[in-house]
This record gives structure tokens, sequence and C-alpha cells, in this order.
């Protein structure tokens, strides 16, 4: 097999699997070792995305690897497959997937102290979806169940790993807000107070 076919088969596996590939799964079929399975796949990925084609090759963490539909086309797609039966996310959902992605492993407790509210129902509709897991029991009195998120929600929202989530705080305006309480003089920072 020459490259060109080395990567067809690539292709053929990532999109026949669906799901995230391990590149040691993908090597061993190739028969090829780790390094040049990944230089193929890495110019698939870049094929795909100068072509500015339909799929996209995403990489979860430093060895899975998986064939997607790229997002720009999300909504030809859904129309496709008629995915509007599928209900949106509620805002209750969202929170606490971001509690979970954020935080993680947490437990159905913790999570129902930052959000302040019930949480069981949502947690479970979560667990249904796929996009939240069990992760073991965390080492509290109790032994609480623990909560991650999933390759589903990773791939849902768009994100390679939990690194790729936006910070939780504007990093510039909390850096800005220390240096010009730096700048002030004592006199000024107490009136500062006074109105505060």
């Amino acid at each position: 097999m020459n490259d060109t076919q080395r990567i067809g088969a690539l292709e053929a596996m990532l999109f026949a699997h669906a799901e995230p590939v391990e590149m040691e799964r993908l090597a061993d079929a190739l028969r090829l070792s780790a390094a040049e399975t990944e230089e193929l796949l890495e110019r698939l990925q870049k094929r795909y995305d100068e072509q500015e084609s339909g799929f996209a090759l995403l990489r979860f963490g430093p060895d899975r690897w998986q064939m997607t539909t790229r997002p720009y086309y999300g909504e030809v797609v859904k129309r496709i497959l008629d995915t509007r039966r599928n209900a949106p996310l509620s805002p209750a959902a969202l929170e606490v997937l971001a509690v979970i992605a954020y935080n993680q492993p947490v437990s159905r407790s913790f999570i129902e102290q930052v959000r302040g509210v019930d949480s069981s129902s949502t947690v479970t509709k979560l667990l249904e979806k796929g996009l939240i897991e069990e992760a073991g029991r965390l080492d509290l009195p109790g032994k609480p169940v623990a909560f991650q998120v999933t390759d589903t929600f990773l791939r849902v929202f768009g994100l390679g790993s939990l690194q790729d989530l936006p910070p939780l705080h504007d990093e510039n305006a909390a850096g800005e807000i220390e240096e010009s309480a730096q700048e002030d003089t004592p006199d000024e920072a107490a009136e500062q107070l006074e109105w505060k």
C-alpha cells in the first residue's frame, strides 16, 4: 500500500467506526508505527481543512481520533436527519454540564450545592443522553457516585479536550483590576472602599 491508499484506509476505518479510535488500533490495522500513523492522520486532517470538506478529523487528547461532520454544515445535516425532534438542552442541563466539566469528577450533592437546587432529574437526563457518565465513587463520607463528562459531550460541543473549554474568568480583566488597585494611593483606596 502506498501513502494515498493508507490515508484512504484510515478514512474508511474512521468513517466505519463512528466513535473516537485509539491511534494504536489504527496503526495495528495498517501495520504501521504510531508515528507513521499519526503523520498520515495529520495529513488527512490538513486535507479536510484545506478543501473545506464536509468532514473534519478531530483529535481527542494525545491518541484518539474521530471523523465528524464539520460544524459549519450542522444545520444542513440536522435537516436531513430530522433531529428537530430531539429537544435542545435546557438551561438547567447546560448549568449542570458546566459544573461537571469544570470541576469533574463531582458528586450530585456538589452540583446541587453550586446550583442551589435539586439536580437529580437533570443528572439522570444527561446520563441517558450520554453526555455524562459515572466515574467511580469519591473518597468522601457515604462514598457518593462521581460524575464526569463523556467523549460525546466533547464531540457535541466541538472540543478536543477539556483544555479547550473557555476560561471561567477573563484573565486580562483580573490583571487590570489588580494593576489599578496597586496604582491607587492609600487615600484613594480608602475613598473607593467608602463608596462601595
